[in-house]
């Protein structure tokens, strides 16, 4: 059975309740439409979807506790496999809940319990020709400056289309086009409480995509088959921040492919993942690569980063579950990790703990890859249609590392690198276990050859790495070569699934202090607002 967290749970329980929400004017001439019954006082809509039919933009759409069932779905146009049970296409919406865990977005049948673990409960969405498509919760479609607060949405299922998540700001998937611009989400839950097999498991918690500008605060997500909190496709415009997020339960705790630019993930942490953290280069959510470095004349977010990308003050510990529901390249995501740099380009990783992930604290890597664009890859690196995505550029500083690498295989440690392609070097500096003593590293003596990230061209990494690069492919059970098997010794030990173990939400997760802030004067808060 997998331990708990060491560090004391009830400061950063704490430290999520004193943040306070987001308040904002309320626009001129902005109505507050209402959903169910709250303290006795009937709204005018008993759905979401048609108070958000019937809103304006700017307007506010309160929702009463309830358990909010999915009875029907829509798809935006032009994108008819991404159907959702929550439809938002009107831009500038306030859509929040008045107490974050007693207002469910429901993607079971009507009828059944909340978030149900019985498949006879279960929507699987529309039908296809091959089965279903799955399901989206609540999805923000190409509108600009949404908000989506306080509420939890649950067992909203994959299928055979783009479907699977729980609350998703979606600016144009597959396009490889930014096509959303800014949005809040605060104080949201999602997760899942299903699971049959990987088809149909929910795929992903909150989602931003092919979006620039926003701002993530107090998230949970959980039992996700791929990641509970993900932002991609934004190229080098994401311009997104993250902050007092928990993701545990999922076979990665955050995932971003080809996000970069400016961006900070902070405050948050990441426990009893199969890989606590992720972000990379791959053909997928184009176009690639994954890029922190800064745009011209944008200054990194935080003093000290060495670019525009930065994870701070984060805790990434106990990822070391292979018994999360995992499919496609998440499930590679090496089992006992806090957190990876597949493929990921300038970015800045300081002042975190790490603590309890029997294989790696931190890993930096390349990221093997197959089909198109292969931009900034290496195309055909082993064999025609093969692509390579290197890292390189990115700065581990400040960071500390506690009982990490304790499965004991070879290379288990701190903190490890490998690149197999000559690159602008990485860096690493002030990196320690308790009592201040160096964190371990693979190759060794990492912080003396590299303490800056001057751009010096670098040799890919020496003869230890080759070690590292098989343990890593053993863990991960990825084959370079079609056909091989992964490079295990006789001695080598990593954790592998047994069976999927979905876990329930912890109680009383914070909800938003004063639901009525910022909301223009209304039966449900009647109150002059500030």
């Amino acid at each position: 059975m997998l331990k708990r967290h060491k560090l004391p749970l009830a400061g950063f329980v704490a430290a999520l309740v004193a943040t306070l929400s987001v308040v904002a004017a309320p626009a001129a001439g902005a109505r507050v439409l209402r959903v169910g019954t709250y303290h006795g006082i009937r709204g005018q809509f008993t759905s979401i979807q048609a108070a958000v039919n019937a809103a304006n933009p700017g307007d506010w759409i309160l929702i009463a506790p309830g358990d909010y069932k999915t009875n029907s779905s829509s798809a935006p146009k032009g994108a008819p496999d991404s159907s959702a049970g929550i439809l938002i296409t009107t831009p500038r919406l306030h859509l929040r809940g008045m107490n974050r865990n007693t207002v469910i977005v429901d993607g079971t049948k009507p009828g059944s319990s909340r978030c149900s673990k019985s498949a006879t409960a279960q929507n699987f969405g529309p039908k296809a020709k091959k089965g279903t498509l799955g399901l989206n919760g609540i999805m923000v479609w190409k509108a600009d400056n949404v908000w989506v607060q306080n509420l939890t949405a649950c067992n909203f299922l994959g299928g055979s289309g783009e479907a699977g998540n729980e609350i998703w700001w979606n600016g144009g998937d597959n396009s490889g086009k930014i096509g959303g611009w800014g949005y809040n989400g605060s104080y949201l839950t999602a997760t899942s409480m299903f699971f049959k097999n990987e088809t149909t498991a929910a795929e992903y918690g909150i989602f931003s995509s092919n979006w620039t500008g926003g701002t993530w605060d107090q998230l949970y997500a959980s039992n996700f088959n791929d990641s509970g909190m993900y932002i991609g496709a934004c190229q080098q415009f994401c311009h997104q921040t993250m902050d007092y997020a928990w993701a545990e339960y999922n076979a990665l705790g955050y995932s971003g492919s080809n996000s970069g630019g400016w961006m900070l993930i902070e405050n948050s942490r990441f426990d009893n993942n199969e890989d606590g953290f992720d972000t990379n280069s791959q053909n997928g959510d184009n176009p690639p690569p994954q890029n922190g470095a800064c745009p011209a004349g944008v200054k990194p977010p935080v003093a000290g980063a060495s670019s525009c990308w930065v994870l701070i003050h984060n805790i990434f510990d106990d990822n070391n579950n292979p018994d999360a529901p995992s499919a496609g390249s998440a499930a590679a995501g090496p089992v006992g990790t806090g957190m990876t740099l597949s493929g990921g380009r300038n970015d800045t990783v300081m002042d975190n703990t790490f603590e309890d992930n029997g294989a790696w604290g931190q890993v930096m890597a390349p990221y093997p890859n197959s089909g198109g664009p292969c931009t900034g890859g290496v195309k055909g690196w082993v064999g025609a249609g093969s692509c390579l995505f290197d890292e390189s550029g990115d700065a581990l500083l400040d960071n500390t590392f506690i009982n990490d690498g304790f499965f004991g295989n070879p290379t288990n440690g701190d903190y490890a690198l490998t690149n197999f392609e000559p690159g602008p070097t990485d860096c690493f500096s002030g990196n320690v276990e308790p009592g201040g003593a160096p964190a371990t590293s693979t190759p060794a003596n990492l912080e003396q050859q590299y303490p800056t990230c001057n751009g010096q061209t670098v040799a890919p990494s020496d003869s230890q790495a080759g070690t590292f690069t098989n343990e890593l492919l053993c863990d991960t059970g990825i084959m370079l070569t079609p056909g091989a098997k992964p490079p295990c010794l006789p001695t080598d030990h990593y954790p592998r699934l047994s069976t999927v173990i979905m876990h329930r939400l912890p109680k009383h997760l914070a909800t938003m202090p004063n639901p009525c802030a910022g909301v223009p004067a209304d039966p449900w808060c009647r109150a002059k607002q500030g």
